[in-house]
């Protein structure tokens, strides 16, 4: 549930080692980004691993620390058919060109596909509740 019309873009970037393209869904209101990123990785256990790799350049990228972090992982099967997922949820603080930032960040692999779901600001600026519904609203069918 993106807060206004989000652009697109697709390029390719370095995740830990791994080269893929990943498509970046973003709006930017008022210098608070909301974001969607989605990837694909050659197998499950190198899209895992890219989840966290994700979340330590996000958070890299503000010189932050991370306040909050919980992680889960799991795999089921239904028939034939087997699911692998983990997902990082966190929340983290820094300082970017001197002003203290706020990163809230869902981070999330599902087979061979991953994801990270963020938004990002200063600090001051980011609604609690505008945060939460953008992060919560990210589910996969």
């Amino acid at each position: 549930m993106f807060p206004d019309k989000p652009a697109v873009h697709k390029r390719n970037i370095d995740v830990g080692g791994l080269q893929v393209d990943m498509t970046m869904t973003a709006v930017d209101i008022d210098g608070t980004t909301f974001a969607v990123g989605s990837a694909e990785a050659p197998d499950a256990a190198l899209a895992a691993a890219a989840v966290g790799a994700m979340k330590t350049a996000l958070v890299r990228n503000i010189g932050a620390t991370v306040t909050k972090e919980k992680s889960s992982a799991a795999a089921t099967t239904s028939g034939a058919t087997s699911t692998q997922s983990t997902s990082i949820d966190i929340e983290a603080k820094g300082v970017q060109k001197g002003s203290p930032m706020k990163l809230v960040g869902h981070f999330e692999s599902r087979d061979k596909r991953f994801y990270q779901v963020i938004v990002m600001g200063k600090e001051t600026s980011l609604s609690p509740q505008q945060t939460d519904q953008f992060i919560s609203s990210f589910k996969l069918l």
